[in-house]
């Protein structure tokens, strides 16, 4: 038992678990660190090196891939290939339920999805911090942006983040590497955007190196090739991953107890302590049980995951739930309103191209229920696109043979433009995940069941995504304007929240200001489960300055003998 004995335990190696992981362990905690996945060390990306005829099925799918896969090739995902198969989960061997449909995109291995995040990395804002307050849903944050701006600042030195300064209310600057240039498309396209719109149009800010790190914690890391192949892994370690620069970090301290394989599915109360010891794991290779304990636990297994763990954790002290005295577990589920957008194409520009395959794309800010535009519903949009030039697959149903046919595929294509929305959802308890403990997976684990749809807000901002989509690449004189609209469900955006939510009150959250349980203080929560609310940004770079702040706490409470 001595040797099952630490001082922390983090549960999940993803973006909030690798950076739980790093601080914990910098800090000097023996710390244990579990995943239910398989072991992936940096340097493990078995395609990443491979050239496009190296690949079987040309890269597509196989038909027992799609069988296999389910979930993973809805219209919603962006696919199922030979390349990067090997980092999603087999939806046959996970099953969940949906009693409305859900669309959930999964990895289990060392690292989660942080091998596979499109690494786009924004700041909330004042505003995004204190929307739920003003507006009367939810909860109220119990922090605000100037609580958060130095940890924000922290994780962007460590990771490192392209970006520009770019002096916007509603998305506060950061520190960052030198930005990633536009095309020359793009340019144009953000010069009429603000000369007839008023929009700003800025370049992506991305968790891709594009110049050195200005610190040398992270000699494993290299800046970045502009191969665009980051979602195979990249052994540069150009993009941020908890694989290339969380992990190693804890590593090299000596501290870290690595153990995969690893599914936590209950935590340990102590009724006469008032506390968690401990976690319950079974090997997912051998089914056997195995108990681990320590003085605190980082909860990290992911919005779904979590929820899963404390839903199955139940006590005398806790029947409903690990933490649930306020019945929200599980509960407030939000992801951001996706699958909109539009396109077109650009004439002119006939002698630009550009170089390389560059990682990111344009950003356009929320500009929707700021300052004197109100529309019929709360809060807003942004968008993420790029423009580039058709590429040989243009001529694929051509009638072209031969010479004629190489002459044809050198020459640059026409410059195509589009762009995305990614809109906010608002949280309601309405939309949650309950455990079906009639239903088991092959581990014996009960199934989740997810009932959530958007609501008449998302519904309302949906239709101004589009139309707005249309409305600037109309404005811009651009031509064949088409607006899409894939089916999405919630889940979609990969940007899953809430389902523990941080709020004052114990009565109707989970966990308070520094993402600890009000009704269990050793345990902490810091994935996205821990959201009281979405914005529109990209929500990973505030799970990782949440992260880093908790751990900072639970050490100087350890320390007080308060936990």
């Amino acid at each position: 038992m001595n040797n099952h004995i630490y001082d922390a335990i983090v549960i999940g190696t993803g973006i909030s678990g690798g950076w739980a992981a790093k601080e914990l362990t910098e800090k000097g905690l023996k710390t244990l660190v579990l995943d239910r996945g398989r072991m992936v060390e940096h340097g493990d990306y078995p395609t990443a090196m491979k050239a496009p005829w190296e690949l079987p099925y040309a890269d597509e799918p196989t038909q027992e891939d799609i069988r296999r896969h389910p979930v993973h090739t809805r219209p919603s995902f962006y696919g199922i290939k030979q390349s990067t198969k090997h980092w999603f989960v087999d939806d046959l061997d996970n099953p969940y339920e949906e009693t409305k449909p859900f669309d959930w995109f999964r990895g289990y291995q060392v690292g989660g999805r942080s091998l596979m995040w499109g690494r786009q990395s924004y700041r909330f804002s004042p505003m995004d911090f204190e929307a739920n307050g003003k507006d009367g849903v939810g909860v109220d944050w119990p922090i605000r942006y100037d609580e958060l701006a130095p940890w924000y600042d922290y994780v962007e030195e460590f990771i490192g983040v392209s970006g520009d300064t770019d002096h916007l209310a509603q998305l506060p600057d950061g520190q960052y590497l030198p930005p990633m240039e536009l095309n020359a498309v793009e340019k144009d396209f953000r010069e009429k955007l603000q000369s007839k719109l008023g929009r700003r149009l800025i370049i992506g800010r991305t968790a891709n190196l594009s110049a050195p790190l200005k610190h040398d914690k992270s000699p494993q890391r290299a800046p970045c090739q502009y191969r665009n192949l980051c979602m195979r892994g990249c052994p540069y370690g150009a993009y941020f991953s908890s694989n290339s620069s969380t992990l190693p970090s804890a590593q090299r301290t000596g501290n870290m107890t690595m153990v995969a394989n690893a599914i936590v599915h209950e935590l340990i109360y102590d009724n006469a302590k008032g506390k968690a010891t401990g976690v319950r794991v079974l090997n997912a290779e051998t089914g056997q049980q195995t108990d681990y304990f320590a003085r605190i636990i980082f909860v990290c297994a992911s919005t779904f995951g979590t929820a899963h763990l404390l839903l199955n954790s139940t006590s005398s002290r806790f029947p409903n739930g690990f933490g649930n005295d306020s019945g929200e577990l599980g509960h407030n589920i939000m992801d951001h309103v996706f699958g909109s957008g539009a396109g077109a194409l650009v004439d002119g520009h006939e002698d630009r191209y550009y170089t390389g395959r560059r990682p990111n794309g344009f950003y356009i800010p929320r500009y929707r229920n700021i300052g004197n535009d109100k529309r019929g519903y709360l809060r807003g949009f942004g968008f993420q696109g790029g423009a580039s030039r058709q590429d040989w697959t243009r001529l694929v149903d051509e009638p072209l043979l031969g010479d004629e046919l190489k002459r044809a595929a050198q020459a640059p294509g026409q410059w195509r433009i589009g762009m995305t929305g990614f809109g906010e959802m608002l949280p309601s308890h309405a939309n949650h995940v309950t455990l079906d403990r009639n239903r088991k997976d092959k581990y014996g684990l009960p199934l989740l069941n997810f009932d959530a749809a958007h609501g008449e807000n998302e519904i309302r901002m949906e239709k101004d995504i589009m139309n707005d989509a249309v409305e600037m690449l109309t404005a811009a004189g651009y031509r064949n304007v088409t607006p899409y609209k894939t089916k999405a469900n919630v889940g979609a955006g990969i940007h899953e929240m809430g389902t523990a939510r941080m709020g004052r009150d114990p009565k109707t959250s989970v966990l308070n200001s520094w993402n600890q349980m009000h009704a269990c203080k050793n345990v902490f929560v810091t994935d996205g489960s821990c959201m009281a609310s979405s914005a529109c940004q990209n929500p990973s770079l505030t799970y990782m300055a949440l992260t880093a702040r908790a751990a900072s706490h639970a050490v100087e409470e350890l320390k007080r003998g308060n936990i």
